[in-house]
């Protein structure tokens, strides 16, 4: 006898518009959907698994009284949301949710390990200069003027800026794709990053789907809202002002992090007559064109007509610079979808018997022959 399970109609097409997917292909996928939707038929609990894998919904979800209500579990500060979304993604949520749990599994054992805590968490305050802490963040992750013009690409800078903020002991995650599934890309129109702030783990994830040159302001304007004590979810860009006082001042201290105005204002006198200086300041900092814009206008540099007519007509550009989240090695992929220190404390950690290795395949999103490897390259050899 086949078991059958009754789900309330509603949750089919919940589920599908939750997921942000095409009814459609469904349909063609699972022939009685339409009949499950109407109540004619019921699922078996194989073919209700395979529904909420399609969908991306824990199951659970289909045996509640009515479809849940999913609210982003951190202060929302996001400014230019697409209003077709109302509700976010599963692949927004378990992305967060994903970098809670090792951030909570950090926590616990660097307090464990009596690590102290770190004093730049928390340091600043919306009432301080945010130049100035820009300047400050910049000395303590240890960039020195002209860091950014010394480095060949922007792959390469956003990599040394990366590891350099994991050195000061914040989680920086970089990544395109939920966990390693390149068929879940991440949407840069949701979302651009967020940030988790706690004095023993903090982290900065940085959604890798973007342009590598907007990554680098991003991941600067995450550091700031650690800087904060504060976490959110952001979408930076600097191409209008946010309403959000948080935001207009992490902007600003990632401005001058990145291109410091007495670098830019000598810059200024050398590029301005030619037939591109945003583009040549971009290269220069490693930032987008756009934020070299931006900076320049806010300097008084150019006027905001000049620069808005160049907004205009960048912006169309924009989206084809946006980076492919999949392809690379893949595990040196893994250094900025985990982390180097977070995967070697993790994988210590298994070998010493202090968490299981099927915690610690969940922790970092590698399992069996992935985890060995990725550990024997980070130089530790497991059982």
């Amino acid at each position: 006898m086949v078991l059958r399970v009754d789900i309330h109609p509603e949750f089919y097409s919940w589920a599908y518009e939750r997921a942000r997917l095409d009814p459609a292909a469904l349909y063609s996928r699972f022939k009685s959907l339409p009949d499950w939707e109407s109540g004619a038929k019921r699922p078996t609990l194989k073919q209700l698994e395979a529904f909420a894998n399609a969908t991306h919904t824990p199951i659970g979800y289909f045996f509640l009284p009515e479809p849940p209500h999913e609210e982003i579990p951190i202060p929302d500060l996001r400014t230019m949301r697409n209003q077709g979304i109302s509700h976010p993604s599963p692949d927004l949520l378990d992305t967060l949710y994903a970098m809670q749990r090792r951030q909570a599994w950090l926590r616990e054992e660097l307090i464990e390990c009596e690590a102290d805590s770190l004093d730049f968490v928390a340091s600043a305050r919306v009432s301080d200069d945010p130049q100035g802490v820009g300047l400050e963040m910049r000395r303590m992750v240890g960039l020195v003027d002209g860091w950014a013009a010394a480095v060949r690409t922007w792959r390469e800078a956003i990599g040394e800026l990366r590891r350099s903020i994991e050195e000061l002991g914040v989680m920086a995650v970089i990544n395109g794709v939920v966990g390693n599934n390149t068929h879940r890309r991440l949407d840069v129109e949701e979302f651009r990053g967020f940030a988790l702030s706690d004095e023993f783990a903090p982290l900065v994830f940085v959604n890798g789907a973007d342009a590598k040159s907007a990554q680098m302001f991003t991941l600067v304007h995450e550091l700031a809202h650690i800087w904060l004590g504060e976490s959110a979810l952001t979408d930076t860009g600097l191409t209008t002002r946010p309403s959000q006082e948080i935001e207009s001042w992490c902007d600003r201290a990632a401005a001058e992090f990145l291109v410091p105005a007495e670098e830019l204002r000598a810059c200024w006198r050398e590029v301005r007559h030619e037939g591109a200086p945003f583009e040549i300041i971009a290269r220069r900092f490693k930032v987008s064109p756009i934020v070299a814009g931006r900076r320049a206008m806010d300097l008084r540099l150019v006027s905001s007509e000049a620069f808005f007519s160049f907004y205009k007509d960048y912006s169309a550009r924009e989206r084809s610079l946006r980076s492919d989240p999949g392809g690379g090695d893949f595990y040196n992929n893994q250094n900025t979808r985990v982390g180097e220190r977070f995967a070697t404390q993790v994988i210590l950690a298994a070998k010493s018997g202090r968490v299981s290795f099927q915690e610690a395949y969940d922790l970092t999103g590698l399992h069996g022959g992935a985890f060995q490897e990725y550990a024997n390259r980070l130089g530790v050899t497991l059982p």
